[in-house]
């Protein structure tokens, strides 16, 4: 299994060293930037310094899910194409409630696109003066059962959504990871009755009826973009060094009946829209929805 995923793009195989193997080969991780999908995302950038058209359009090749693919890569964080880019979006795309991409006539802030935002602009490395108002924002908009909902400065809510409560968990973790300190202890706060929030739902499901929620939840994607997934949270919660919960083990049994009799992972949907190139095909087996499957398993000693 190891040898097929090691045939893949460096940004897999940067990643199985790391993570499979526990060899972290600094090497590989250059080598993302000068070939394959690292390199490929990166010549498309344009003279402006962004991708596609604007900030957040068209999906998915706007300069704000181009970063998030080139972080999910694991390319490494100093490429000064991207850390110029980002500056660049930190002094014009913020808004009068400090956060980044203010949408309609009230002029309001997204949480999913703060908190993939805090995600990525952590990892490579954005001054934490200039990420203080994204903080700011994302703790004035937890909703009261511990979670976040885009939603909820704009037509009010009173429950959180999977999705969003997803977003800003991997912009806390990478916050965090990244040794950023400002409000740190209410971030911490906050993630922690987050996760709460998504093992109540056992990741896919009412906490009333016990119903799944969506059956697209329990499907493997990749690029996840927004949108949440079984697969999306386990790996959240390895990668936070979250211990086995009871609550998880409804998606785990899901994860692992998903593995083919070949020992891989397929790639089971797409999310529609335009992309810069297609890292993998729908119905195929995936390297990365592999990877990141034995992560999981072998996190929680599945």
């Amino acid at each position: 299994m190891y040898n097929w995923l090691l045939e893949g793009d460096v940004a897999i195989q940067f990643q199985v060293q790391r993570d499979l193997c526990g060899e972290l080969n600094l090497d590989l991780q250059r080598r993302i930037k000068t070939e394959g999908w690292g390199r490929a995302f990166l010549e498309k950038r344009n003279p402006n310094g962004g991708w596609g058209q604007d900030y957040y359009q068209p999906k998915w090749i706007s300069t704000h899910y181009t970063l998030l693919d080139l972080k999910n890569l694991q390319i490494e964080p100093e490429v000064p194409e991207i850390r110029q880019t980002i500056e660049r979006v930190l002094r014009t795309e913020k808004g009068p409630d400090g956060g980044i991409l203010p949408i309609g006539s009230t002029r309001r802030s997204d949480v999913c696109v703060n908190g993939m935002f805090l995600n990525f602009a952590c990892y490579f490395g954005a001054a934490e003066p200039d990420l203080q108002s994204i903080v700011d924002f994302l703790l004035e908009q937890r909703v009261a059962d511990g979670g976040f909902n885009c939603r909820s400065n704009r037509q009010g809510c009173v429950h959180s959504s999977l999705h969003s409560t997803i977003s800003v968990l991997e912009g806390i973790l990478e916050y965090q990871q990244n040794g950023y300190t400002y409000r740190l202890p209410e971030l911490l706060a906050a993630a922690a009755t987050s996760q709460e929030f998504i093992l109540l739902h056992r990741l896919f499901k009412s906490d009333k009826t016990g119903a799944v929620i969506d059956h697209k939840m329990t499907m493997l994607s990749w690029p996840s973009r927004w949108k949440y997934d079984i697969l999306r949270a386990l790996d959240y919660f390895q990668k936070a060094n979250l211990p086995y919960d009871p609550k998880m083990e409804d998606a785990l049994q899901q994860l692992r009946s998903k593995r083919k009799a070949d020992g891989k992972w397929p790639l089971q949907a797409r999310h529609p829209g335009q992309v810069h190139f297609e890292m993998e095909k729908p119905g195929q087996p995936s390297r990365w929805n592999t990877l990141r499957a034995l992560r999981v398993l072998r996190a929680y000693k599945y």
